[in-house]
């Protein structure tokens, strides 16, 4: 039976208005490619790298400050070059772009969670709930989001001290940019929801005697996951910007975690000594991975919006 209901729901997808819109759209396709490229990069660091750049043993002062193979000291097979430990440069940005793919992705998966969560109950059970969720979200509207993140990472450093192990890093950094991320789902899906509860399918699912919490998942929710995927795409670059901001501050992940926000804060220090690779590539990585995201992430806004239909 899933046999024969799979390819129906194939067939509906590549008929539907979403397809059309994004096989017209030359940006969403080199975005989707590039976004994907990457993705597939860095998930397949472990496999495809010439090296751990950050297992000790793998490293050989001897190669150390290596530039591009393409210049005339460039060696085989450091492509991108190395940096003053013998790290080669393609390994580690393929590692940090792992990292930090990770990190920003559990980073709009907790925002998510929250934000939709809150306009849920914000926008079905409203009153003074509704007021109190929606005030807290209009004053951390007044602080930029790094500096949201910021406090939410300083305050817990300074509560557990520097004692934490690499896996608490990580949550620590998640957990801020979940925090600093939330608003944007919680108003768009508040706003969603005061639309649907006005319904007669709403109404229906009440005189039948569904509890409140199975109208708003079962019913009410599935009808608001359209702007929810907009934001989400955005937000993932948003996530990945924050994270490395974090890291080349030195609030973010050490050094010996590479991210592209670590390589990028290390590379920096060796930029007017010539070795330009060891920041540019990193930075480059960054930037082309931010960019495909947002390409995605505007055509999906304008093909999800009815008044561009």
């Amino acid at each position: 039976m899933s046999e024969a209901i799979a390819p129906s729901r194939l067939g509906r997808f590549l008929g539907s208005d979403l397809w059309a819109s994004f096989k017209r759209s030359k940006t969403a396709m080199i975005g989707l490619a590039v976004t994907l490229l990457l993705f597939g990069l860095a998930f397949a660091a472990p496999w495809i790298s010439l090296q751990n750049p950050y297992d000790p043993a793998q490293l050989e002062l001897i190669n150390s400050n290596l530039p591009p193979l393409w210049s005339p000291e460039g060696q085989a097979p450091f492509l991108l070059g190395t940096d003053d430990q013998g790290r080669d440069v393609l390994s580690a940005v393929l590692y940090g772009l792992r990292l930090s793919l990770i990190i920003g992705i559990l980073g709009v998966a907790v925002s998510g969670t929250l934000g939709i969560a809150l306009g849920l109950v914000a926008g079905y059970v409203g009153g003074a709930l509704d007021t109190l969720i929606m005030r807290v979200a209009d004053v951390q509207l007044t602080f930029p989001a790094i500096l949201i993140a910021l406090v939410v990472d300083g305050v817990a450093k300074a509560a557990f001290g520097g004692g934490l192990d690499p896996k608490a890093t990580i949550l620590l950094i998640v957990v801020s940019i979940g925090l600093s991320f939330w608003v944007q789902y919680a108003r768009t899906v508040r706003s969603s929801v005061m639309v649907e509860t006005g319904k007669d399918y709403v109404q229906a699912a009440r005189l039948i005697g569904l509890s409140s919490p199975v109208i708003m998942v079962r019913h009410v929710l599935p009808n608001v996951t359209g702007p929810v995927f907009v934001i989400a795409t955005i937000n993932l670059a948003l996530a990945i910007i924050t994270e490395a901001t974090l890291s080349f501050l030195g609030t973010g992940l050490p050094e010996t975690m590479p991210s592209l926000g670590t390589l990028i804060r290390t590379g920096n220090r060796f930029l007017f000594s010539g070795e330009w690779w060891v920041v540019a590539f990193p930075g480059l990585a960054l930037a082309g991975l931010v960019i495909a995201i947002n390409l995605l992430g505007d055509w999906l806004r304008d093909a999800l919006n009815p008044k561009l239909q």
